[in-house]
């Protein structure tokens, strides 16, 4: 087996991590004291991403995208997660799901993403339905050519930078074994419609810079034309095209790791205490020891869900396994580069305890650890079930 880059494997990485040392880093500390990203700065770094050709890279070729295959991606992701997670998300990877795209809604929607004319965001989440989200109670009630939806969507993503939205909403029911189940449906919706408002939700203490949403539909009128996908399989669309962010989210924790490991490297080997640098110590060195071996761990995992769907054969347990380890290790790493830097680690001067602070939520978003291990132990008991 070999574990090697190839030539334009590295060569991707060595690109990829020079724009993020030029384009987005200088501006880390302004987003981190601001708790915003400039227009004028996002529209300077899609015009700088399209023109080195990272913009869309995970879109196919054919429809103008960079067509990186998943191995490849993961590297680029590996890369952009050494910086602030609002600065690299405006170098846009717009969402697989919008493959699901037919006739014009390609025109309207995936292709102007793929250009970096219109950018996208999700709304699945509301206050009653997190992990459930078969208990979300936002509406879709169907008029003629037309669906009438009311509810509330919160902690979404970019909501107030996004040009549009991917609604899922309930769209009936039906009656199985277990009971009435709802029916989702996807939508696309335009930022300025009718009866739709953006509201800025809380603040986070984690990716600051990157805003979480709520979104107040009321009595909002959406052509059935609009419907992504089919309708009343809004999940059918998601499971097909949303497994692989866990993956995205995963590699982004390999190279936020990566960037704690070199930090706390490099102080260990500087700072020195009772005569010698404190890596002597093995209290310390023990630390960088086990934080190496559990970054290379976490890589191995995401490397080898990405080989796989590039293979076609991974499965849902590959793309959660990646996920709840590296999300896991990441709480681990970044912890433990503080305890390195000691007080210092705590001041927001020197940049670990942003890492430490922005790695608590990797393990709840897009499917906390305990719906990763619901998938991973599924997987390994639905073969003894007969």
């Amino acid at each position: 087996m070999d574990f090697g880059l190839s030539t334009e494997q590295q060569l991707l990485v060595d690109s990829v991590r020079a724009f993020v040392e030029a384009e987005l880093v200088p501006y880390e500390n302004e987003v981190e004291k601001t708790n915003a990203v400039r227009p004028e700065l996002i529209a300077q770094i899609r015009d700088r991403a399209l023109k080195a050709g990272f913009w869309a890279a995970n879109m196919p070729e054919e429809l103008g995208g960079g067509g990186l295959d998943h191995v490849a991606l993961a590297l680029m992701e590996r890369e952009l997660g050494r910086t602030s997670f609002a600065l690299q998300y405006a170098v846009a990877r717009p969402s697989n799901i919008l493959r699901a795209c037919v006739g014009e809604q390609i025109d309207r929607y995936l292709k102007p993403a793929i250009r970096g004319e219109r950018v996208e965001c999700l709304a699945l989440t509301e206050p009653g339905a997190g992990s459930d989200l078969r208990s979300m109670k936002t509406r879709a009630v169907r008029q003629g050519d037309h669906y009438i939806v009311n509810g509330t969507k919160h902690f979404i993503s970019y909501a107030d930078v996004a040009d549009f939205i991917v609604l899922f909403a309930a769209s009936g029911e039906e009656q199985t074994g277990k009971g009435s189940k709802k029916l989702i449906t996807s939508f696309l919706v335009d930022k300025g419609t009718p009866g739709l408002e953006v509201r800025k939700g809380p603040n986070s203490v984690s990716h600051r810079g990157y805003h979480h949403c709520e979104l107040i539909f009321t009595d909002c009128k959406i052509p059935v034309a609009q419907i992504l996908g089919e309708e009343h399989h809004g999940f059918d669309v998601a499971n097909k095209w949303l497994g692989a962010t866990r993956l995205t989210v995963a590699t982004q924790c390999v190279g936020r790791a990566q960037k704690a490991l070199e930090m706390a490297t490099q102080w260990a080997a500087t700072r020195k205490q009772f005569g010698q640098t404190i890596g002597k110590f093995q209290g310390v060195s023990f630390k960088l020891a086990d934080m190496a071996t559990e970054i290379q761990a976490a890589e191995w995992l995401v490397m080898s869900a990405a080989w796989k769907a590039d293979q076609g054969t991974v499965q849902d347990q590959d793309y959660a396994m990646a996920k709840l380890y590296a999300t896991e290790m990441l709480a681990r790493v970044t912890d433990h580069a503080v305890q390195i830097f000691g007080g210092m680690g705590l001041m927001e001067e020197v940049g670990v305890e942003r890492l430490w602070r922005d790695a608590r939520v990797e393990r709840i978003w897009d499917g906390t650890s305990e719906i990763q291990r619901h998938i991973i132990s599924r997987a390994l008991l639905r073969p003894h079930e007969g």
